[in-house]
C-alpha cells in the first residue's frame, strides 16, 4: 500500500472510528433525501450545536461528507467517495500471519 493511500485510509478509519459520528453518517444516509442539516442532527441525538458540528467537521475532513451551505444553514450528505474507500476496507481479504 502506497504511503498517502495508508494516510487516506487512516483519517478515514479515524473519522468513524467514534459512536457518535457513526450514528451521524447513519442518520445522513438515511434521511429522506440524503442530507441533513446540523440542526436535525442535534435533535435527533439530542447533542449540543458545537458537538455536531465538529463531529461533522471532522467526516468532512475525512473526506467521508460532503457540505452545501443554503442561506444560513449546511447541509451534509454522504461523500460516495469517501464511502468507497471505507467499502474497500470492509472488503480488504485478511491476511494469514505465517
Amino acid at each position: 500500500m502506497e504511503r498517502d493511500h495508508a494516510e487516506r485510509v487512516a483519517r478515514v478509519l479515524k473519522a468513524i472510528a467514534d459512536p457518535t459520528r457513526l450514528q451521524l453518517l447513519h442518520l445522513i444516509q438515511t434521511a429522506p433525501c440524503g442530507e441533513a442539516c446540523v440542526g436535525e442532527l442535534t435533535e435527533r441525538l439530542g447533542l449540543r450545536q458545537p458537538t455536531v458540528s465538529h463531529h461533522l467537521k471532522t467526516m468532512n475532513e475525512a473526506g467521508l461528507l460532503a457540505r452545501e451551505r443554503r442561506g444560513t444553514w449546511v447541509w451534509y450528505s454522504a461523500d460516495p467517495e469517501g464511502l468507497r474507500v471505507v467499502r474497500e476496507i470492509l472488503r480488504a481479504p485478511a491476511r494469514a500471519e505465517g
